[in-house]
């Protein structure tokens, strides 16, 4: 519903979005299937092209750090020639006794040429409940592609025991070279 309580129709809002992409204002990131090796129907991410504009449009009142800080990556990745995809996991699991299926995601499927990159945005991770929560997802891939996390506390950049960079986003923006690095 709008603000005066009437519905919007979707078709409405699909135009207003392909206006917005048509315009260079927003990019399409689509759901990919990351066991499937497939796109999926489930809707769309989409991104600010220029998050200043985005913030002057908003007056500098929503100052939401996690999102910003996600916006952030995806142009990084887009200016370092990625295409960059949402991954999607379906997993199958036990939740108080009864098999469930559930999708985990993983921010960013960035590819480059014949090279992929995981990338999870984390704004903080100093909670293990939230550590866990970010580093799940990347368990559950079982190919040989990069897998990374980018935080905005402030940690020197290192690899854990199962393989995952996790680094600075200040750190992984001013290193080009970030995304290939041990």
């Amino acid at each position: 519903m709008n603000n005066k309580g009437q519905d919007i129709d979707g078709g409405t809002v699909a135009e207003y979005i392909t206006h917005l992409k048509d315009s260079f204002l927003f990019e399409e990131s689509k759901r990919f299937d990351i066991k499937g090796n497939e796109y999926i129907g489930t809707p769309s991410k989409y991104y600010s092209v220029d998050l200043g504009i985005r913030n002057a449009k908003l007056g500098f009142r929503q100052n939401e750090y996690t999102y910003l800080m996600e916006n952030a990556i995806y142009n990084e990745l887009r200016c370092r020639n990625c295409s960059v995809d949402v991954g999607v996991i379906g997993i199958r699991e036990y939740i108080e006794g009864k098999r469930e299926y559930r999708q985990l995601e993983i921010d960013f499927v960035a590819n480059r040429g014949d090279q992929r990159y995981y990338i999870q945005s984390a704004y903080r991770m100093d909670d293990p409940d939230k550590k866990e929560q970010e580093l799940r997802p990347f368990l559950k891939v079982n190919d040989g592609f990069r897998k990374i996390v980018l935080v905005g506390d402030d940690v020197p950049p290192h690899t854990n025991d199962k393989g995952i960079r996790i680094m600075n986003v200040i750190d992984f923006m001013k290193d080009p070279d970030s995304l290939d690095e041990i």
